[in-house]
């Protein structure tokens, strides 16, 4: 798709569909007088619409209208809230709101009016503006279901052109900007692939095969690490919880960079993925109720994956490291038993109480690796509790950090990519819920508290800053919204290309 940034009046501009804002407070000039232009060619379309209810403000109400004397064929008038209220978030979900409403339709070019009262928002630039538009345009046009079907004819329009319509702005910006959020919406949905993608489609083995394929498409040095090696090694949580499954383990490590090389901030940042390509729970069996779902638990290993091709693509010389440790959690005679010790890869011994809470063991092993491999700051992805969905739902990604300032510096790159977090404490007063009389912890205890303490028992495993993201409830969606499809939502992709590109050599 190519997208181009022009200084032209919306009616002039040549689209299949012009979209435009409509706001719930009246527009100053010369927002104003577009509105009144447009109407006027419109033969007073959109305030009829509006007088008749069938138009208004609220965010992603849409309808369509037949051009006339516009460049544009069809105008998609669609609802932007008050323009106070127009932020990151708001402008990403506008934008993939206007490629779903066009699903089913036959649409080769869409033209969006930004006008200017929405580019002089405070917090909001006008190129974030811009390149949250296309962002949100690229994963708007993103559906599942065309995975595995191929007679599917409901699914968002595939562009060839996108055309954003910023009169009296800086063109040229606005350009860089765009293509930078077309590049991160398109690696969004490289995660959201493989996220939505069946367990007996992505074993391990598979997830593996997937991210070399990548790394040689873009360059990247890539390490897969077996069952022999990881045990030589001494991955004892890792290696616990796919010893039930006939699809062996896989710690897919991915590079950006020489080794020992550092980004234009003196770190070398290290992306951790949770990767459960099916989560049974193992012995400690999940309710059978919704365990389909249990495919999605490998979303932050796809994410990371996805992230560190993203980053590559859009600064190429930037030192990065993604792991993804892959396994998948099944019973069977060889599965890891409840009351069983491991050892970590950091020397700690762990009593698995609960082989359901297996994110953490997997993921505790990777964070250690990843420091060995140099990482000096670290983010994990992970679809690690059912708590977390709870407590937020799937609106929200609750996340831990430390320090403090490490943590504000991820919620920040998440802020301006319209993501929502919400920091959850360490409270240091659950450490002894965690006590073991065999081992130095054990990785499950009492329900209360159990957010926490999944925070908590990853820290055990982390010496450098480090955040960790739990998407158990974010990471997919039951039903569509006007904004995205069900199934994977990409979530945190965008957070992490961001925080990663903060360390890229500026010219």
């Amino acid at each position: 798709m190519q997208i181009r940034v022009v200084s032209d009046q919306p009616w002039s501009v040549r689209a299949d569909v012009l979209a435009v804002p409509i706001t719930s407070d009246e527009p100053a000039e010369p927002d104003a007088s577009t509105l009144v232009e447009l109407d006027r060619r419109l033969d007073g379309a959109i305030g009829d619409y509006r007088r008749f209810g069938e138009i208004d403000a609220s965010p992603y109400r849409t309808a369509l209208l037949r051009g006339r004397d516009l460049g544009a064929a069809w105008v998609l008038a669609a609802g932007a809230g008050a323009s106070e209220a127009f932020d990151a978030v708001v402008a990403y979900r506008f934008a993939a709101s206007l490629e779903r409403r066009l699903a089913g339709r036959r649409v080769t070019s869409l033209a969006v009016w930004l006008p200017a009262a929405l580019r002089a928002r405070p917090g909001l630039s006008a190129a974030d503006l811009a390149m949250l538009v296309a962002r949100g345009v690229v994963e708007g046009a993103y559906d599942p279901a065309l995975l595995y079907r191929t007679d599917y004819t409901e699914a968002p329009p595939q562009l060839e052109e996108l055309v954003l319509i910023a009169p009296g702005a800086d063109v040229g910006a606005l350009q860089a900007a765009v293509a930078r959020g077309m590049t991160i919406g398109e690696g969004a949905r490289i995660a959201r692939d493989l996220a939505n993608r069946a367990s007996n489609d992505v074993s391990p083995a598979a997830l593996a095969d997937a991210a070399t394929d990548l790394a040689r498409a873009h360059g990247l040095a890539i390490d897969v690490i077996g069952p022999e090696r990881a045990t030589e090694l001494g991955m004892g949580m890792f290696m616990a919880v796919g010893r039930g499954s006939d699809n062996p383990p896989r710690l897919i490590v991915l590079r950006n960079g020489a080794d020992g090389a550092r980004d234009a901030r003196g770190r070398l940042l290290a992306l951790v993925g949770k990767g459960v390509t099916f989560d049974s729970g193992g012995i400690s069996i999940k309710p059978a109720d919704r365990m389909e779902e249990m495919k999605m638990d490998k979303t932050g290993a796809c994410t990371v994956i996805a992230a560190i091709v993203t980053a590559k693509r859009l600064a190429p010389d930037l030192p990065l490291l993604a792991l993804a440790p892959a396994v998948e959690n099944m019973p069977g005679p060889h599965s890891t038993r409840p009351g069983d010790i491991v050892r970590a890869l950091n020397g700690k011994r762990v009593e698995i109480q609960n082989t359901d809470a297996e994110g953490r063991l997997i993921l505790g092993d990777a964070l250690t690796y990843a420091e060995r491999l140099g990482g000096t700051h670290l983010v994990d992805v992970a679809t690690l509790t059912g708590a977390v969905e709870r407590a937020f739902g799937k609106q929200i990604t609750g996340a831990f950090g430390v320090p403090q300032s490490w943590y504000e510096e991820v919620a920040a790159a998440g802020t301006r990519q319209g993501e929502r977090y919400w920091q959850i404490p360490l409270v240091e007063d659950y450490v002894p819920d965690m006590e073991s009389w065999y081992a130095d912890l054990q990785n499950s205890g009492p329900a209360d508290g159990s957010l926490v303490k999944s925070g908590l028992f990853l820290r055990q495993f982390v010496t450098r800053p480090w955040v960790h993201m739990d998407i158990g409830g974010s990471a997919y969606l039951r039903k569509a919204t006007a904004w995205a499809p069900r199934g994977a939502t990409g979530v945190t992709h965008a957070t992490l290309v961001e925080l990663a590109l903060e360390g890229a050599q500026r010219g």
